[in-house]
Parts: structure tokens; sequence; C-alpha cells
């Protein structure tokens, strides 16, 4: 199975289970591998043969822009569900890391999701 990644998308959202993080949106950075069948993009060079990652990422700061999340868990879990909405991809790689979590040190949660 091929593969797209995208990497480092910063996104700014509600997410914890303090009061202090419950208040204001923070720093996430989540990293995406879509697996998917690229061989016809490759073939015919048409945009309509693969993702449109820029529309993508668009609808993935949507989501967080949007959401009240406690756990880095529900957030990865609603972005893979984003991204399994894609007719295309059969798998989904999400890593969700919050880099402000514990002072000094990331903690991220990863999950693969399928169809």
């Amino acid at each position: 199975m091929d593969q797209i990644r995208l990497s480092r998308i910063t996104l700014n959202t509600v997410i914890g289970v303090n009061p202090r993080e419950r208040k204001t949106p923070q720093p996430v950075n989540v990293d995406l591998t879509l697996h998917l069948d690229l061989r016809a993009a490759g073939r015919r060079d048409r945009l309509r043969d693969t993702i449109d990652y820029a529309a993508l990422v668009q609808r993935v700061r949507k989501v967080a822009s949007k959401s009240h999340f406690r756990l880095l868990e529900s957030l990865a879990e609603a972005l893979a569900g984003l991204c399994l909405r894609e007719k295309r991809v059969a798998a989904v790689d999400v890593t969700v890391e919050k880099p402000q979590a514990l002072p000094g040190i990331g903690v991220a949660v990863t999950i693969s999701r399928s169809r």
C-alpha cells in the first residue's frame, strides 16, 4: 500500500482535562499517514486520482478549531474518521502530540484505523 504523509500540522485547540486547559486553545502537532493506492495518480498525473492534501489539512484544522476534546485519543479518533471519509483512503495512522502536556515533556498518541 502506498502512503501520503502529512507531518507537523500545528493546530490550536481546546484539549485537556484540567480546568486551565479547558479555557484556552493550545498547540497540538498532528502527523497523518494515509494508506492508499497511488498507481493511477502516478500514471495519469491528475489530482483527482489522489488526495487533495491541502483541502484535507483545511478540514483537519476546522475540526480542531471547533473541538473541545478532553483526550488526545478522542481528537485522534475524530481525525482518523475524517481521513477515512476520503474514498481512496484504505487506512490511516494519526499521531497527535501535545508539546505542553507536561513541563519539558511532549506527550503523543498514535492510532491506526482502517475501513
